[in-house]
């Protein structure tokens, strides 16, 4: 019986979170699928424990990544450099998209791909629109930030929210996944320039008056000095905090170090009062929290209910056929499933996989890896491959910018393996290179 009602609890649930019903709250739904797997014994109450302590840390440590960039994106951060960005480009609209795009690449890194998808796409927006550009030659510059933002979401432990449960479940340091993953994330940005560049060069402006865009010069655009200059040396302290943990063999939760940062740089807005922490903390993803716990116990019914045997099985499979073929078949089915099926649920599902396939600790995290390059690139496959892509289309929406799914899905289809296949080809060398 479990294995039927597993399966359809975790697929009403996952409709529940995609379609929000009534505006019903991601947490929200993800709870009424725990609590229903609970009723049906399809999980133990001592499982929620077990899994809050697997998620609280890395959804946590979200949360305030996500505070710390809404503060920033109020006191002018992330428009300061998108003005940055266009006084690079210099007139060229060539030079407009990559100065645009790599800007998109350098927030996806540092303040994890909702900040980048979810705050820049906006103000690209507003900058994009005084040129009075008809819309095909606005979709570039748009579909290019939200693609962006999610392929280029790998170099960090904090860059992504599958990320941090990840490199948890797995113990994947901080530094240590930065050394794995730099050439892939490399290689996947120049990709994502190549590939976009390719399917939009024909719709992209061929030239643009500056002082258009520029209003005014980009430290107008700076509403807290203070809070700026701290924003600055947060990204130090992020880099220098985490080194110095490692080299002392410290294990301090992720969660600790961001929620020291957010607290440092609330205590910043105080001076100049710029910033409303009361509307910070309230516009704060407080609910990814309760979703990660309970999306997390939906998961868990799959394993006791022996569906993640049946990946595990596919593992092994992929192993037989060389390393290259299982970082491949990793890699590929966590996209197609994030596609179909979200990619939290896909990075959950996967993780229990590999952990249950009794691999040598190397090979774990590398296919762990793999797991993370498909759950990150492949969600741009369809629009409810995530729900940045489904809250940024929300937004764009709200803006008068409509894209419809069919259109996404083509895009999407046409834009993504190239990098998807491409990064997860070099994560394989790196594979062969630090054995």
């Amino acid at each position: 019986m479990d294995t039927f009602l597993a399966p359809t609890v975790f697929l009403l649930t996952l409709l529940l979170v995609l379609f929000r019903p009534k505006g019903l709250g991601i947490g929200w739904s993800a709870w009424l699928g725990a609590g229903l797997s609970l009723a049906l014994g399809l999980i133990e109450p001592g499982d929620i424990l077990y899994i809050a302590s697997l998620v609280w840390d890395a959804t946590l440590a979200f949360v305030f990544l996500i505070v710390i960039s809404i503060i920033l994106d109020k006191a002018g951060f992330f428009e300061w450099f998108a003005l940055k960005a266009i006084e690079l480009g210099n007139g060229r609209g060539i030079y407009l998209f990559v100065s645009l795009m790599l800007l998109g690449a350098f927030i996806s890194a540092i303040f994890a791909n909702d900040g980048s998808a979810l705050m820049l796409t906006p103000i690209i927006y507003s900058k994009i629109k005084y040129l009075n550009l008809p819309r095909r030659h606005i979709l570039p510059y748009i579909m290019g930030a939200g693609f962006i933002s999610d392929t280029t979401s790998l170099p960090l432990v904090i860059s992504n929210l599958t990320n941090i449960i990840t490199a948890h479940y797995f113990g994947i340091d901080f530094w240590r996944y930065a050394l794995y993953m730099f050439f892939p994330n490399l290689v996947s940005v120049l990709l994502s320039l190549l590939v976009l560049y390719i399917f939009y060069r024909k719709d992209l402006i061929r030239s643009y008056e500056p002082e258009v865009l520029l209003s005014s010069p980009a430290h107008y655009a700076i509403r807290d000095r203070l809070v700026f200059k701290v924003g600055f040396l947060l990204i130090a302290l992020l880099g220098s905090t985490f080194l110095l943990l490692e080299l002392l063999s410290l294990k301090i939760p992720v969660s600790f170090v961001l929620g020291l940062c957010a607290f440092l740089l609330a205590l910043a807005t105080l001076k100049n009062r710029v910033v409303n922490l009361k509307e910070v903390f309230l516009f704060a993803p407080w609910n990814i929290v309760f979703f990660s716990i309970g999306m997390y116990a939906v998961v868990y019914s799959l394993k006791r209910a022996g569906y993640t045997d049946s990946l595990t099985g596919l593992i092994h499979k992929f192993l037989s056929y060389g390393e290259l073929t299982a970082i491949m078949g990793v890699g590929i089915t966590s996209a197609l499933l994030s596609a179909l099926m979200n990619n939290l649920p896909t990075v959950m599902t996967v993780n229990i996989s590999i952990g249950e396939a009794g691999l040598e600790p190397k090979m774990a995290e590398f296919l762990a890896l793999a797991n993370l390059v498909g759950t990150n690139i492949g969600p741009k496959l369809t629009p409810i491959g995530s729900l940045a892509t489904l809250l940024w289309l929300h937004v764009l929406d709200k803006k008068g910018i409509r894209i419809g799914w069919w259109y996404y899905t083509k895009v999407g289809f046409v834009l993504t393996f190239p990098v998807l296949v491409g990064t997860l080809f070099v994560l394989w060398v790196c594979l062969k290179v630090y054995q």
